[in-house]
């Protein structure tokens, strides 16, 4: 088999509603894979599976998690049935303690919406199997960095390596009612910031993510930012695939790193 490289994604996964409802970055997505080789399989860091350390999921077949409240009940209908790949799993363990960042093996997790949200759009078919690493909070961001570097030589299998979070995440300052356009100054002024850095390879000044303006109104909790770092480290080429916002302030971008 003549396997080929893919690249590393960011992808800021937005609201569960983005299941029910694509707004722009549902189509953004489903085109982005059209224009990517099909993966052999695809490895997700999400940004809700926060654990102290480091694990990997190495179940077979992980169940669907709605891992949220008070949205509508066909939401709540939707499963995303990707197998999982323990063999995959047990290769990136190998990657990880060689990188001399141990990490656990976990049988039992679900597959959170981190996950599935975002592959229903780019792979509704549900036919690539998915094994999803968990956001350690006990690692800082040159840490989650080192865990995309050691990942990194997957995308030469035709693996595909994704950070799923969201370039802003103030959920207290969305607005159900905005049409997109009146964009937060806080919000963009943050957002350009990081992909001026980005487009200028200056990865270190984004790893201090502590100084980046405006980072405690974007992410007042640093979960939905983190998964960039590990992106970040599975490639050296930043692109731009998708850029909008959601809600007002919720950013929407999608970056590739090849």
């Amino acid at each position: 088999m003549n396997l080929q490289t893919l690249p590393g994604l960011f992808i800021s996964h937005g609201s569960p509603m983005l299941a029910l409802n694509p707004e722009q970055v549902g189509p953004a997505l489903y085109r982005l894979s059209l224009n990517l080789p099909k993966p052999q399989a695809i490895v997700v860091m999400s940004a809700h599976w926060e654990s102290q350390a480091l694990e990997v999921s190495t179940g077979v077949r992980p169940e669907t998690w709605h891992d949220f409240r008070g949205f509508p009940p066909e939401l709540y209908e939707i499963r995303y049935p990707a197998p999982g790949n323990p063999e995959l799993a047990e290769e990136i363990l190998h990657l990880l303690a060689e990188a001399h960042l141990p990490a656990h093996a976990n049988s039992t997790r679900p597959r959170d919406h981190g996950v599935w949200m975002p592959l229903l759009h780019m792979y509704p078919d549900a036919d690539i199997p998915v094994v999803e690493i968990s956001l350690p909070m006990s690692m800082n961001a040159d840490e989650i960095y080192k865990i995309g570097q050691a990942l990194a030589p997957l995308r030469e299998k035709q693996i595909l390596l994704i950070g799923s979070g969201s370039i802003t995440h103030n959920l207290r300052e969305l607005s159900w009612n905005n049409d997109n356009q009146n964009v937060p100054e806080w919000a963009s002024t943050f957002r350009n910031y990081v992909v001026n850095k980005l487009t200028h390879n200056d990865y270190d000044a984004v790893l201090d993510w502590s100084n980046i303006p405006f980072v405690q109104r974007n992410h007042p909790t640093i979960e939905h930012f983190a998964p960039l770092f590990f992106a970040m480290g599975t490639g050296t080429r930043f692109s731009i695939v998708h850029s909008s916002f959601s809600m007002g302030a919720l950013g929407m971008d999608i970056y590739r790193f090849d």
